[in-house]
């Protein structure tokens, strides 16, 4: 089928003259409030390059110091896949889709919300391999609660190359998980780690204006691998970032363009994926709200400055506040997707499965999610200017005034293709859905996933490499400390 391509047209919320304030309000917030880089090896880093830092680690930076470094991350680079006809690329009108990550709890119907274990996250990986509308795997789709947190890492990475073989993220809570991500990876791809970016992380800004170790740890972990990164300020209108629109952009901007500008100077061309989440606060009871017409509203506006600074995109998922995968899950999702591939997303992730602002991995909605995104691929492919979808021979020939096309030779023609059709959704009369039995949308979202799992799979890998995995993985315990990675 080959990787998506967004051929509609982009929505430009903001006209030129707009989306440079935009960028000079975010130059300001760089230059007189700064942002805070709670890391010595990194202030160093940027002192060495010029920066301002006071004594509280705050960084101020030079505009043409940010524009420079920003302009050495490249456009677009290739997202390499143990399958290697499976590799993606990330830039231009092309878009990959992940599912959800980070999750501490699944759902479904038989078992309810649980906290996640090991093999549920190897579930979740053979529903992803298994999908054709997900293109990369992520990274921690649920959270293995039953493995201590200082060895998830290792079981993470090896459950992603020992059941796939679709592009994939590595662990990025930490320096040491990342590295350790990094030396799993090394060896199944070998000397294509230095050649591709076989790995991707997500580096979050902790909203207002604020680094901490754990975060720059990671990026330079996987930007010294010469991996790539999503530099992902997380701010919720409202509590992280002001009760506004503009302001909200303006500092998560400044913040990417910060953590960017970095990333270039621990490794000049380290791929990095413009990416911040903005979503907002209900400000009667500070919980987080997603899908709101606020976010849509932002992320047309993020997706224009990525564009200003010719970076690739990462756009929102299908995220959803309900904690059931119902209407409200629905909608909040197609609120955030649609949105999302108006933008010109490069990389969508939490593309399926997120439920309860991303506490929750469900798995019926993952199958929901999952049927969603063949709607946006078939909107993202735009309309087709093929002679045949005239049809005129039908419309001049063929019908009458009153008549119909279901029997046209045009039609007869492509009655299975010429519509996109969900396959989980139930378009039968009312009589006819009663006789089948009354399925539920959940009960048909069950059903969706189990013959996903059925679909499944598992990629071989070779002996010699599935033992030294686990070699590494033995020794590197042993020298495991859980409060290394408080």
């Amino acid at each position: 089928m080959g990787q998506p391509r967004v051929s509609i047209p982009l929505y430009e919320m903001a006209n030129g003259s707009q989306l440079d304030q935009i960028h000079q309000v975010s130059m300001r917030i760089l230059e007189e409030a700064g942002i805070a880089f709670y890391d010595p090896i990194a202030l160093e880093t940027l002192r060495a390059a010029g920066a301002s830092i006071d004594d509280e680690s705050v960084v101020r930076f030079d505009r043409s110091m940010i524009e420079e470094l920003v302009a050495a991350s490249p456009t677009s680079f290739a997202w390499g896949a143990r399958n290697p006809s499976k590799s993606v690329e990330i830039g231009g009108d092309l878009v990959a889709f992940g599912p959800v990550a980070g999750p501490p709890y699944i759902q479904d119907i038989d078992g309810g919300r649980r906290l996640g274990t090991y093999a549920d996250l190897v579930d979740l990986i053979k529903l992803t391999v298994a999908t054709p509308n997900l293109n990369t795997q992520g990274t921690e789709i649920v959270a293995p609660n039953d493995i201590p947190f200082h060895e998830r890492a290792l079981d993470i990475t090896y459950a992603h190359l020992a059941y796939g073989d679709k592009p994939i993220m590595g662990q990025y809570p930490i320096g040491l998980a990342a590295a350790d991500s990094v030396c799993l990876a090394r060896i199944v791809f070998g000397d294509r780690m230095d050649r591709e970016h076989m790995l991707m992380a997500v580096i979050n800004v902790s909203s207002p204006r604020r680094l901490d170790n754990r975060m720059l740890g990671s990026l330079r972990a996987y930007a010294e691998a010469n991996q790539g990164v999503i530099i992902t300020p997380f701010v919720l209108a409202g509590a992280m970032g002001p009760a506004s629109i503009l302001g909200s952009v303006a500092q998560a901007n400044a913040e990417a363009l910060a953590t960017i500008a970095y990333a270039q100077l621990v490794r000049p061309g380290t791929p990095c994926v413009y990416g911040p989440f903005l979503a907002t606060v209900d400000l009667q009871s500070g919980a987080p709200v997603m899908g709101a017409a606020e976010s849509a509203l932002a992320q047309l506006l993020l997706g224009q400055l990525a564009r200003r600074y010719e970076l690739p995109l990462r756009a929102a998922g299908a995220y959803s506040s309900s904690k059931l995968p119902d209407m409200q899950a629905g909608v909040e999702a197609v609120m955030s997707l649609f949105p999302a591939m108006l933008s010109k997303p490069n990389f969508v992730l939490h593309a399926a499965g997120w439920l309860e602002n991303g506490l929750t991995t469900s798995l019926e909605k993952f199958a929901f999610d999952v049927d969603l995104l063949g709607v946006m691929l078939r909107l993202i492919r735009g309309v087709s200017w093929d002679e045949d979808e005239w049809a005129l021979d039908s419309i001049l020939d063929e019908v009458p005034p009153g008549g119909h096309h279901l029997g046209t030779a045009h039609t007869l023609a492509r009655f299975r293709t010429a519509f996109h059709r969900p396959e989980l959704f139930d378009y039968s009369s009312w009589e006819q859905w009663h006789e089948a039995g009354d399925h539920s949308a959940a009960a048909r979202a069950t059903n969706g996933w189990r013959a996903l799992m059925d679909q499944y799979q598992q990629p071989k890998l070779d002996d010699a490499v599935e033992e030294e995995l686990q070699s590494f993985m033995r020794e590197r315990r042993k020298t495991m400390h859980p409060s290394d990675y408080e």
